[in-house]
């Protein structure tokens, strides 16, 4: 570190003027939730029953992990990272059950013997909407062009892993989907109507 009225090599400047210090405290809030992310999901993994959650678990950590190394290596050297971002697939169907099915109430848990696997893909779900809304704020706010993208590209991707624990969850009954009735629902569709537009996009 150099001393203070210390000179900086021309490079370490050129890294330093690359990034704006609000950019900075934002990266390490994006990097540091993504580590939460994946430690957390390996304390889930103790604890899951269910193989498909297991893995969920694993092409999640998988894929999260290489973003990491992603973020990491634009973050620090202000260049296209070695591994560019990748697009996240999952493996659930889209079909989504809607209705509400009478259960037992909710509460906290008393040990950790009471974690469930609805419990448990409860939390992943948080997590990965939690990131997602993080990283579309903090991409609004990037001044280095190359973190901008490699963060901005990586919010579709836990939009995707938020969408896949849904409907893992949804699958089960974890998550229910009420809808309104048909007559409310029609009304509500069709509650807005177009305007005349030139110019169209081709």
């Amino acid at each position: 570190m150099p001393q203070p009225g210390a000179q900086m090599p021309p490079n370490m400047m050129n890294t330093q003027q690359d990034h704006g210090g609000h950019e900075l405290f934002d990266a390490h809030e994006v990097i540091a939730g993504i580590i939460s992310m994946l430690d957390q999901y390996q304390m889930y993994d103790q604890h899951i029953q269910d193989p498909e959650l297991k893995d969920i678990v694993k092409r999640q950590t998988d894929f999260v992990t290489t973003m990491y190394n992603t973020i990491v290596g634009s973050f620090s050297t202000g260049q296209d990272p070695i591994v560019p971002t990748q697009q996240y697939k999952m493996t659930q169907n889209h079909t989504t059950t809607y209705g509400i099915k009478a259960g037992a109430p909710k509460k906290p848990n008393q040990s950790v013997q009471e974690l469930s696997d609805k419990g448990l893909s409860a939390y992943m779900l948080g997590q990965t909407k939690s990131l997602a809304t993080l990283l579309a704020m903090t991409a609004l706010e990037m001044t280095n062009p190359v973190l901008r993208r490699v963060v901005a590209d990586s919010v579709p991707n836990f939009i995707e892993m938020s969408y896949e624990i849904f409907l893992y969850q949804n699958k089960h009954g974890y998550y229910q989907v009420p809808q309104l009735n048909g007559q409310d629902m029609t009304l509500m569709l069709q509650s807005y109507t177009t305007v005349p537009q030139q110019n169209l996009p081709q």
